[in-house]
C-alpha cells in the first residue's frame, strides 16, 4: 500500500460548503474526494508537462459534469482524463476503421456536450 500523508489547510467557508456537497454528492470520503481533486488538478498538464504532450480543453454543461463525476465515482481506478482519452481514442479508433474500409457516412460530425 502506497505510503500516505496528511493534509490540512484553512479554506473560506462557503467553499467548504461547496466541497461537502460535491463530496457527498459523489458518496466519497473526504480523503477520497481531495485526492481526486488533486490528481485531476496535477494531471491536467501542469508544469511537468512531458514533451510531445498538448492540453485539450472544453466545457460542458453543469448536468454533463454531474453525471461524468457520478460515473467516476461508481468506478475507483479511473479518473477524468482517462476517461476522456479512452473515449476519444474508441471514437477515433471506429472512425479510422470506417475510413480505411471505404464506408465513412456522411453524418455531421459536430459534437455538443450532450454527444458524451
Amino acid at each position: 500500500m502506497e505510503k500516505r500523508k496528511n493534509l490540512c489547510a484553512m479554506i473560506p467557508e462557503e467553499l467548504h460548503g461547496k466541497v461537502k456537497q460535491e463530496q457527498e454528492a459523489l458518496a466519497m470520503t473526504l480523503a477520497q474526494y481531495v485526492e481526486m481533486v488533486l490528481e485531476e488538478h496535477f494531471g491536467k498538464g501542469g508544469k511537468e508537462m512531458a514533451n510531445g504532450t498538448r492540453t485539450l480543453a472544453f466545457q460542458v454543461s453543469e448536468e454533463l459534469f454531474g453525471r461524468v463525476k457520478e460515473y467516476l465515482a461508481k468506478h475507483p481506478g479511473m479518473n477524468q482524463k482517462k476517461f476522456v482519452i479512452g473515449l476519444i481514442t474508441k471514437e477515433l479508433e471506429r472512425f479510422e476503421a470506417e475510413e480505411a474500409g471505404g464506408t465513412a457516412g456522411s453524418e455531421g460530425t459536430q459534437e455538443t456536450d450532450t454527444d458524451v
